[in-house]
């Protein structure tokens, strides 16, 4: 391309839909080259020399499928040294991987923005980067970075916008960064990072947006951070280990549009100054231990649209004046709030507002189903007021009399009586189960009873109670791992009010601490003999010579799982009073009976949400950080979105393509933009037995005879390619472009009608 165009100084092919194999190595050729723009295109391979291209001042080659995360792939970085006007740098949203190099420190100094963001690139960031004196972009997110944030970035004094979220960097946030005062856009959010916040950051008073959520971030918030009056657009403290309570300073942020701060350990009563952030559109306190009424606090929040208050210690009556808010989510559920629920506003709609876990509501609208208000009349409680005086003087002390005779002959004999011979029920037992029950059921957590392991601990078979020899699954949460206490609460929170056939049931919950003293969590299921799909599915490496035939899932068998498996899901999504989004389905989570009845488990990931917020815009975003397993997880998550249950959705589609293809989407075979999907649909309806699991033809699954054989295997392949297409519909890139998950069970229904 480049061959005859020497002179050439401006390229500029971006958002077109051009594939090749890679960027032409005649490239080079166009030695006075100044923009070099093919962003948003579908090149693959790797990206060649550039070391001729002296002239260069803008390349951006982002939102691609360049590299193949393979080491060495980001030496062309280096090559850009020899363009001494280079301006901007864009290589985001592709698959580069190995290691920043430490020559991007010598790049030129006329660098304004330089962005490696949505690649997989790993190790330190070099502190070279300090030596970039006029960036004024700095983005790293989303990547594998590990290590400290380098002390040397205090230098880019310039730096308007940092990035650095969503990878796994470590230690402090640096005291240093206090020297970056023309900072508006600090996000750190989805690190390791640990320690207090600096009270430094106090002097970057042009902050707009400060996210430092889902890191192992302790102590009190610092005083600083509530003096920094500049945040009009997002303060996301959440998912940390904050302590102490909400100042009366919180009042100085007078122009946020939302603030976050839930899933700390904050405590004490909501400060009436918060009341002065009248700009606050989203408030998200929730998973604290806040207390006290909210009566005076919210008043004049006349624009807030989201209020979380849920998984807290408040109590009081909920304010009336909150039917005049135009809220779209409201969440007070899991307080001690009392009294008549209001009924207008919000409270209308029931999609909208949750108040469940407060046991003292009464009234509200019929779709609440809270018990009615009882308020007795002033002339009913004057005469209950004179009745009780009557007793208290006439008949208590008669009743005091008559209780101390009673308690001297005949109850000190009865408890000596009772306390031989009663013994606890095997229910009080399980009910009542204690560390030491739980080392008794494993024979010490031995290895001959490990049954798995997963990402925040082990599970275990045990024997609960001798007499009742009841077997059970038993999770022992590792709490060395960062998130696994709050997957512990998350599990119980999800599981403790749903009951369903394909829900795995949970018995009951030990939170103690071990004979060391250490604390101890672990969940104790029902027990699950056949283990979990990933195993019929993927035998051990070098089994496969070997394999029972008892061992493997036939057609109808899996179908039978996959509804199991859909009708779990649409329990959860859309019949339960609060829908609730899993977030982490994969065939490990997915247990079978000894009936090989399909059962949802693991719930550590699983979030709560409203109802509004499960239909939620694929265009909102987030600061959670991608929420699933790699292969599994919707795309949209790893761009920020909120979780919604369009992600569920998503991985059942794969789980679905998996099932009926025998392959994992995390298969060596998927790379350089070709994955399970593209895979799936690119040979439909033509070559499903070529791309079906081999197993299902050579069992069938259903009866036949000689003279049956051809019609069922023709059988075979049409429902093949009716389950490949709701596999296929389930997860569309596009969240809007999915099926919904009750229209996906009743697909598989059919399917299933059509196959027997």
């Amino acid at each position: 391309m480049f061959k005859t165009l020497s002179n050439l100084r401006i390229v500029d092919l971006g958002l077109n839909q051009f594939i090749t194999r890679s960027i032409p190595v005649s490239i080079s050729n166009a030695s006075n080259l100044e923009q070099f723009i093919v962003a948003g295109n579908s090149l693959t391979g790797q990206v060649p020399s550039l070391q001729k291209l002296y002239s260069l001042w803008e390349f951006s080659i982002a939102i691609n499928y360049l590299g193949s995360g393979q080491a060495g792939e980001l030496n062309f970085l280096s090559d850009l040294t020899n363009s001494t006007e280079l301006g901007l740098v864009d290589i985001s949203n592709n698959k580069f991987g190995g290691m920043l190099p430490a020559s991007i420190g010598n790049l030129s100094t006329t660098l304004v923005a330089f962005d490696v963001g949505f690649n997989q690139i790993h190790g330190g960031i070099p502190n070279g980067i300090g030596n970039l004196v006029n960036l004024n972009i700095l983005f790293m997110r989303s990547n594998q970075f590990t290590g400290n944030i380098p002390a040397e970035i205090r230098r880019i004094r310039k730096i308007g916008r940092l990035g650095l979220d969503n990878n796994k960097l470590s230690g402090y946030i640096p005291s240093s960064i206090g020297n970056l005062t023309e900072l508006t856009t600090l996000e750190l959010q989805g690190n390791d990072l640990e320690g207090s916040i600096p009270s430094s950051l106090g002097q970057c008073r042009k902050l707009l947006v400060l996210k430092l959520s889902q890191n192992k971030l302790s102590g009190s918030i610092t005083q600083q951070v509530w003096g920094l009056s500049s945040l009009s657009v997002v303060l996301n403290l959440s998912q940390n280990h904050l302590t102490g309570s909400l100042p009366m300073e919180v009042g100085n942020l007078k122009g946020l549009s939302s603030l976050d701060l839930s899933d700390n350990m904050l405590s004490g009563e909501l400060p009436r100054n918060l009341g002065k952030c009248e700009s606050l559109e989203v408030l998200r306190l929730q998973g604290n231990s806040f207390q006290g009424t909210i009566l005076l606090p919210f008043e004049t929040l006349r624009g807030i649209q989201v209020l979380d208050l849920s998984r807290n210690n408040l109590s009081g009556k909920i304010p009336q004046y909150l039917e005049g808010f135009r809220l779209l989510n409201l969440n007070l559920s899991f307080n001690d709030f009392e009294g008549m629920l209001p009924v207008g506003g919000a409270f209308k709609n029931t999609s909208a507002t949750s108040v469940v876990g407060n046991s003292k509501l009464c009234g509200g609208v019929a779709e609440f189903h809270l018990p009615k208000c009882n308020f007795p009349s002033k002339e009913s409680k004057k005469r209950r007021m004179t009745l009780a005086l009557k007793l208290i003087i006439y008949i208590v002390p008669a009743l005091v009399l008559i209780i101390l005779v009673l308690s001297f002959l005949y109850l000190r004999p009865l408890r000596k009586k009772l306390r031989k011979e009663h013994t606890p029920s095997n229910l009080e037992k399980i009910l009542q189960v204690s560390y030491a029950a739980l080392v008794k059921a494993t024979d010490g957590f031995s290895l001959t009873n490990l049954i798995g392991v997963g990402s925040f601990g082990s599970v275990y078979k045990g024997v609960l109670d001798d007499g009742g020899a009841q077997l059970v699954a038993i999770k022992v949460f590792n709490l060395l791992r960062q998130g696994a206490s709050k997957s512990f609460i998350a599990e119980c929170e999800a599981l403790r009010n749903i009951r369903h056939r394909n829900l795995v049931k949970i018995i009951t919950a030990c939170s103690s601490a071990d004979f060391q003293g250490n604390d101890f969590k672990a969940l104790v299921y029902e027990l699950m003999e056949n283990g979990n799909l990933d195993e019929w599915l993927h035998p051990p490496t070098g089994a496969e010579e070997v394999r029972d035939e008892s061992k493997s899932l036939n057609l109808l068998q899996r179908l039978n799982i996959a509804i199991d498996v859909a009708c779990a899901l649409d329990y959860l999504h859309n019949h339960c009073e609060t829908p609730i989004v899993h977030c982490d389905l994969k065939p490990n989570n997915v247990l079978l009976d000894n009936e090989l009845t399909g059962h949802v488990a693991d719930f550590g990931l699983a979030r709560f949400l409203s109802k509004l917020s499960s239909n939620i815009s694929a265009n909102q975003t987030s600061s959670i950080g991608i929420r699933g397993s790699v292969g599994y997880a919707a795309p949209e998550y790893g761009m920020g979105s909120e979780v919604s249950t369009y992600g569920d959705v998503y991985s059942f589609g794969i789980l679905l393509l998996e099932m009926f293809t025998g392959k994992k989407p995390t298969d060596n075979m998927f790379s350089d933009g070709l994955n399970l999907y593209n895979f799936v649909k690119m040979n439909l309806p033509e070559r499903v037995t070529e791309i079906a699991d081999a197993v299902l033809f050579l069992q069938g699954g259903i009866e036949d005879t000689p003279n049956q054989r051809s019609a069922t295997a023709q059988k075979l392949e049409e429902c093949l390619s009716l389950i490949f297409r709701t596999g296929i519909e389930c997860s569309a890139e596009s969240p809007r472009d999915r099926k919904g998950i009750s229209d996906a069970a009743s697909a598989l229904r059919s399917i299933r009608d059509v196959l027997l």
